[in-house]
């Protein structure tokens, strides 16, 4: 069994956007920049946003960070993101969620232009995915696709069951891993709430992606010898024997499935690591113009 080092594939990526960074400089080429929208102060955003910051000063990005207050109207936000988009010194950008609820996330996500939607969620990002057309992936899906290809696992032709249909992670994931690519040419079963009989799913499955937020859903009894796990849930639980009084689970059983895999991701240091090594490839493909020339 193999365990998935998301921390050391997420190191790596960074290292090699750093080497490339150094060369635009030496070259006297235009650096990166990535700005991110944060409206309220919620805790978890906060941290993620300075994690997201702290990323790109340490491969050499420009980033900017625009703090807006939870009162902010949508109004207000949409004109901010029509001067973004309209700042040819920004490359992308992305705006934290979750949004205050007087906020329409949808709004918010298709007045990003199509050539700064790092984030990869603007409509025309999904639709140029399912026709396997240049874009920017979603961060999380991307990240799991670098996990797959850096580690050699085999996906042609295998069966792959994803558990969970959000537009963040479970629906984009099935659509590439059917992709005519590597990785990809795989048969896709996309399981949820509804789905019977989820069992006889999982147990025909060579990949199983899991992203439910269900802690520990996944038990060894749902899966077969050799089976590839990768598990993108994280959930914070109470815990008597940490010093913080919680620790973190993911959507797999994992001491139990661990030991029919063939390959596992852990929770933390899985998929997490990934999420934002994505976001700072989306952006060097945006300054690149990749995408959209």
């Amino acid at each position: 069994m193999t365990i998935i080092d998301g921390k050391k594939i997420s190191t790596d990526i960074q290292d090699e956007i750093a080497i490339e960074v150094k060369s635009i400089i030496t070259n006297n080429g235009r650096i990166p920049h990535l700005a991110a929208v944060l409206v309220g102060n919620d805790g978890a955003s906060e941290t993620y946003v300075a994690a997201k910051v702290k990323a790109c000063e340490c491969v050499g990005f420009k980033s900017t960070l625009v703090r807006m207050p939870a009162t902010t109207t949508e109004q207000e936000l949409l004109s901010k993101l029509d001067e973004l988009n309209a700042d040819d010194d920004i490359d992308g950008y992305i705006v934290q969620s979750p949004l205050p609820k007087h906020i329409d996330e949808y709004k918010v996500i298709e007045a990003i232009a199509p050539e700064k939607d790092v984030d990869g969620f603007h409509p025309q990002s999904v639709g140029r995915m399912a026709l396997n057309l240049p874009t920017y992936l979603p961060a999380t899906p991307y990240g799991i696709v670098q996990l797959l290809e850096r580690y050699k696992i085999e996906t042609s032709g295998k069966h792959c069951v994803v558990l969970g249909r959000s537009h963040i992670v479970g629906s984009p994931m099935s659509i590439l891993m059917a992709r005519n690519e590597v990785p990809g040419n795989c048969t896709v079963t996309l399981c949820h709430s509804r789905t019977s009989n989820l069992k006889e799913f999982t147990l025909k499955a060579d990949i199983i992606i899991v992203a439910l937020g269900k802690p520990e859903f996944l038990t060894a009894d749902m899966v077969k010898e050799g089976v590839v796990v990768i598990d993108v849930g994280i959930t914070r639980v109470p815990s008597d024997k940490t010093k913080t009084g919680f620790k973190l689970l993911g959507d797999v059983k994992y001491d139990e499935v661990s030991a029919k895999a063939s390959f596992i991701t852990p929770v933390p240091g899985g998929v997490g690591p990934m999420t934002i090594a994505s976001l700072l490839l989306n952006t060097m493909k945006a300054s690149r113009k990749e995408v959209y020339n």
